[in-house]
């Protein structure tokens, strides 16, 4: 066993339909395509040179919607990691689903997945039980479902295609399947969404049997090439500019937001250990805490693999990206289009930009250790500005946000990349 440790991170591209406000690399496809991709990623991932120097300690399934494809393809990718290398016992292993997606029907947004045999009764593949228990067999231990909102009228303008009732339902299928790590995505700022509906959907949220051990929460960013971004960027510029929007919150609804989410979650036993994350106190059987171990990852700059269409890699000292064209992904054996060797400064910039997101803030030691200089060397006028600011702040071992930084935590860190 080698002390290299690895996390994996596996794109799987497809989805029902596009939701109004999503940029990601996703796209509807039917199963014979996503047969012909799942193929393609397990060949992928046994080309990676040198497994056996690594340790594998979480493994992502993201999307897209990789609960809507086949479980088989899944299982099967998941062995194919654990053939190539060593996954260790307690490695935390997510998989993302979006409700309305487990049921058998949506295995491909059209026509029916073949019945696997084992997978339990016709019933429990009716109601997803069956997908969570091949999941679960494979050793998947995390599931990340994304909810976005408790009222239904938002989840249909944002284009979803689940209800409340149907995620509380899959949400209860995956309890009573044997799943005890469930983080909820959340979004906020939405179009006609007010404080008071955002109150509800946290407490909808808090009042599950069995609530979630972890919640992310983030603000709707309005993007080029989606379809909120024909209806509404307008609207968030004129936001931006400070004046009153037609159809997204305010300024200050959203701040109200951001208040009563962070109250709620804490006054209910989480804690933020990132701009948009929570976890539920205590820990896990294992002694690990509920904070997500894989997005630590990317936060802290553990080395990390990934696989699939438009994935990301950042081994050593060098970070890649795969192409994001599925035609060339299926067809080329060389996957990778961009190399990056990365700089001292561009390292610097990165453990400053993306530590700054923890609540805990840059390890100070750590930095010096890593870089052989003091944070407050490199960046003496940065930090004594925002110090002064009050959108800093120190306890001598890290060097961290205070709220008032997080409120408009982009513009602090951005003025920590080195030009």
């Amino acid at each position: 066993m080698t002390d290299r440790k690895l996390e994996l991170y596996l794109h799987i591209p497809f989805c029902a339909r596009k939701c109004y406000y999503c940029d990601f690399l996703s796209m509807p496809r039917n199963i014979e395509v996503q047969h012909q991709y799942f193929l393609k990623l397990r060949e992928e991932i046994k080309a990676f040179p040198h497994p056996e120097e690594y340790s594998v300690i979480s493994v992502f399934f993201g999307g897209g919607t990789p609960s809507l494809s086949p479980a088989r393809e899944i299982v099967q990718t998941l062995e194919t990691v654990r053939e190539c290398f060593h996954v260790e016992k307690d490695a935390e292993i997510t998989i993302e689903c979006n409700p309305g997606t487990l049921g058998p029907e949506h295995s491909d947004g059209s026509s029916q997945e073949p019945a696997i045999e084992g997978c339990g009764s016709a019933a429990d593949k009716g109601s997803g039980r069956g997908k969570l228990r091949e999941y679960r067999g494979a050793g998947i231990n995390r599931i990340s479902f994304g909810v976005q909102s408790a009222d239904n009228s938002i989840l249909k303008s944002l284009g979803r295609i689940h209800t409340w009732e149907k995620f509380v339902r899959e949400y209860a299928d995956a309890r009573r399947e044997g799943f005890e790590n469930i983080s909820v995505d959340l979004m906020y700022s939405l179009p006609g969404q007010t404080p008071e509906i955002w109150a509800d959907t946290i407490e909808k949220v808090l009042s599950l049997p069995a609530p979630p051990e972890h919640i992310s929460a983030y603000s709707l960013i309005i993007e080029k090439g989606t379809l909120y971004w024909e209806r509404y960027h307008e609207d968030a510029e004129a936001r931006a500019r400070g004046d009153r929007p037609l159809f997204l919150p305010d300024e200050d609804s959203e701040d109200r937001m951001e208040d009563i989410l962070k109250k709620k979650l804490t006054a209910a036993g989480y804690h933020r250990y990132e701009i948009s994350n929570y976890a539920k106190n205590g820990f896990q059987a294992c002694g690990r805490s509920w904070e997500s171990l894989h997005n630590k990852g990317y936060w802290e700059r553990r080395e990390y693999a990934g696989f699939g269409l438009g994935s990301s890699s950042l081994i050593g000292h060098t970070r890649y990206r795969n192409c994001e064209d599925l035609d060339a992904y299926l067809k080329d054996r060389s996957v990778r289009r961009e190399e990056t060797v990365l700089t001292r400064r561009d390292e610097i910039s990165e453990t400053m930009f993306l530590g700054l997101r923890e609540t805990r803030g840059v390890d100070m030691d750590l930095f010096r250790k890593k870089f052989g200089e003091e944070i407050t060397s490199i960046y003496a006028d940065t930090i004594r500005l925002f110090l002064k600011q009050g959108l800093l702040e120190t306890d001598g071992a890290y060097l961290r946000l205070t709220e008032r930084g997080i409120r408009i935590s982009n513009l602090v860190m951005s003025e920590f990349l080195l030009d």
